[in-house]
């Protein structure tokens, strides 16, 4: 049975990885779109390195981390869209008649969301290399990086699909996931240190999924190493992932029941 959940998995992962690569203009988005934040957002803030107690020698190095954050938290929450698009054009009916198990339709879905994520934050992260951001934590760093991002794309991509297993309307599912998003990233210190913000939204920030990985991101990016804190935040993301990815499932066997 596990078997069988395995590879059921990895097909519909490998279905929608397919029509991932299929998407020209989605691919070149990616490219182009951490670019601009990169370059836009770290000049425009630039002067708030000379600020006191600023925790880094430059924006650019401290907002670098919060990029890879903000691209993974827009590719997870969208997650979602396949499959209303999945029920609107008839596939989901013929996925469903398919001899496997529906747990592995949510699972499968997640898998390819967090190979996608793991292709963009190390796009970005080869970006924010040539654009001169310094990193402390080596080679293995970068994949630390990269895991983190993964499993924050799962996070995002089980509340995501949650929603899509409820709503039939893509046009419902972008309100919503739209209302999310913007508040999830103003309340974390994806943008601004955390002693910058007001105790309240301090507050916010530090039980923020987001918060839980950039901060071991940051740490990587600025000071190198620090295995407490990355092996808290892999672990909190894990079961947050892990929660939302059963809840995804119920709901989704909920509402084809």
């Amino acid at each position: 049975m596990r078997t069988t959940f395995l590879a059921d998995t990895w097909w519909v992962a490998w279905r929608e990885w397919k029509r991932f690569v299929g998407q020209k203009a989605r691919i070149v988005m990616i490219l182009v779109q951490p670019f601009i934040w990169l370059v836009l957002m770290g000049n425009m803030f630039e002067k708030m390195a000379a600020l006191p107690n600023f925790p880094a020698e430059s924006y650019l190095d401290y907002m670098a981390p919060g990029v890879v954050t903000m691209v993974t938290l827009f590719g997870g929450i969208f997650g979602g869209m396949s499959i209303v698009w999945d029920r609107r054009l008839g596939y989901l009916n013929k996925l469903l008649a398919a001899p496997i198990a529906r747990s592995s339709v949510v699972s499968g879905k997640m898998l390819a969301i967090g190979l996608q994520t793991a292709i963009q934050a190390a796009i970005i992260f080869l970006i924010a290399l040539a654009l001169g951001v310094s990193f402390k934590a080596g080679p293995l760093g970068s994949l630390a990086v990269i895991g983190l991002a993964m499993l924050l794309s799962l996070v995002f991509a089980g509340i995501s699909l949650s929603f899509g297993a409820l709503i039939t309307s893509h046009e419902t599912l972008i309100a919503v996931v739209n209302f999310f998003t913007m508040p999830l990233m103003f309340t974390s210190n994806a943008m601004l240190p955390l002693s910058f913000m007001p105790g309240w939204l301090q507050t916010i920030a530090r039980v923020n999924p987001l918060s839980y990985a950039i901060n071991p991101m940051r740490s990587l990016f600025l000071s190198g190493w620090n295995v407490g804190e990355l092996l808290q935040g892999a672990a909190v993301l894990t079961l947050v992932a892990l929660a939302f990815g059963c809840l995804a499932t119920w709901l989704f066997r909920r509402s084809l029941a």
